[in-house]
């Protein structure tokens, strides 16, 4: 082989890891966390919906498919220089907003009590209220971005605003009605005040508020049936464990029984028998549970622990201020939604209907998740330096 050969080979071999390529200046341990979640996701899906009647397998596959997509719009995601998404974020915003608009026209759909879907066929459905919590997220980073001269607080009039955009996306959830969805985007606007510098007076005020709000709504009889039932059972599970105590109990039951080692994937009883509803959606950590036990829960608690603590240090190491409000909001947005999933499993928190990041079966919610991962990538990609 002569040496221009050689020397084409080595050049051509430099540009493949080319330190400088966005691709490898990605946060691996993250990316690998996200992997891992995936992984046991498609594993516990698979384990809790392959005693279903024919189309089982169907079930996985398409599984499969949104993690596919989903790993394409992190790629995506990350590769947009995050400071040009300062500009787009209203449009973004408006969008998203268009999609929970529709949602409430006879375009669409009803699944599971919630009328949240847009349904595509062959299939297919998108919940707009996901990608909301995206759009809701880049816009409050645009709006509180940009502080008072001489103080790190964003302008009120900046403020108002960013409470007038969550409460009109609140308010369209609610008609759906989507009270998990809800509560994250409180959530995620809350975390953008406190992370955005606003004073710790008015967050408190707007606690409250939120409070009242939520009292209000009770008393007033403003939920749905099955929204009562759903607190009733978390309040006092155990008093008709037959009827509206029946998911929360059956859940204990699953997780219980796994004890240390767990019985071993496809091995769980209750998860053969389907005894606990939307076991491969809101309640998949039982299967993890009942089949990998108490170490295979710790497991994945850790890994979305991983998850959560590489987004906290993205945003501290961000100095640009629209990047640290994204990342850390998103953070909220991720680390809010496990904590409910798992707490919901366990009997902390009432059965609000909320994934698990990165486990649950689902399209479009696999999809804002993983986009989300893409989005605190990109931060990172910008800001390491090189």
């Amino acid at each position: 082989m002569d040496r221009a050969s050689v020397m084409r080979r080595r050049s051509l071999a430099r540009r493949a890891v080319d330190p400088s390529s966005p691709v490898w200046r990605m946060d691996g341990v993250l990316l690998v966390a996200v992997a891992a979640l995936c992984v046991i996701g498609t594993m516990l899906v698979w384990s809790s919906t392959r005693t279903w009647a024919p189309g089982a397998t169907g079930l996985v596959k398409k599984h499969l498919l949104n993690v596919a997509i989903g790993a394409a719009l992190l790629s995506a995601a990350a590769m947009v220089d995050h400071r040009w998404l300062r500009i787009y974020a209203p449009i973004i915003y408006l969008v998203t907003l268009g999609g929970l608009v529709l949602v409430i026209t006879p375009v669409g759909s009803t699944i599971n009590g919630s009328h949240s879907w847009i349904v595509l066929g062959g299939g297919f459905a998108v919940q707009p209220s996901e990608f909301a919590k995206v759009g809701l997220v880049l816009l409050l980073a645009m709006l509180l971005a940009q502080p008072v001269e001489g103080t790190g607080r964003p302008r009120g009039l900046d403020v108002v605003f960013a409470l007038l955009a969550t409460g009109i996306a609140v308010g369209l959830v609610l008609l759906q009605p989507d009270l998990g969805t809800a509560m994250v985007l409180v959530v995620i606007t809350m975390g953008a005040l406190v992370i955005g510098g606003v004073r710790k007076r008015l967050v408190v005020l707007l606690a409250l508020a939120a409070l009242a709000a939520a009292a209000a709504v009770w008393f007033l009889d403003l939920l749905e049936p099955y929204q009562v039932q759903r607190f009733t059972a978390f309040l006092t599970p155990s008093t008709d464990p037959r009827g509206v105590g029946y998911n929360s109990t059956q859940a204990l039951i699953a997780i219980g029984s796994g004890e240390i080692f767990g019985k071993g994937l496809f091995e769980g009883g209750q998860t053969t028998g389907r005894f606990v509803p939307e076991q491969h959606t809101d309640f998949i950590f039982t299967v993890a549970g009942e089949e990998f036990g108490f170490l295979g829960s710790v497991t994945v608690v850790a890994l979305l622990g991983v998850v959560l603590l590489r987004g906290v240090r993205i945003a501290q190491q961000c100095e640009d201020r629209f990047g640290t409000l994204v990342a850390g909001t998103l953070v909220c947005w991720l680390g809010f939604q496990t904590f409910v999933n798992i707490g919901m499993t366990v009997g902390m928190m009432p059965i609000t209907g909320l994934p698990l990041p990165f486990v649950s079966y689902g399209g479009t919610a696999t999809f804002a998740n993983m986009m989300a991962i893409g989005l605190l990538q990109a931060i990172h990609i910008r800001e390491r330096p090189y």
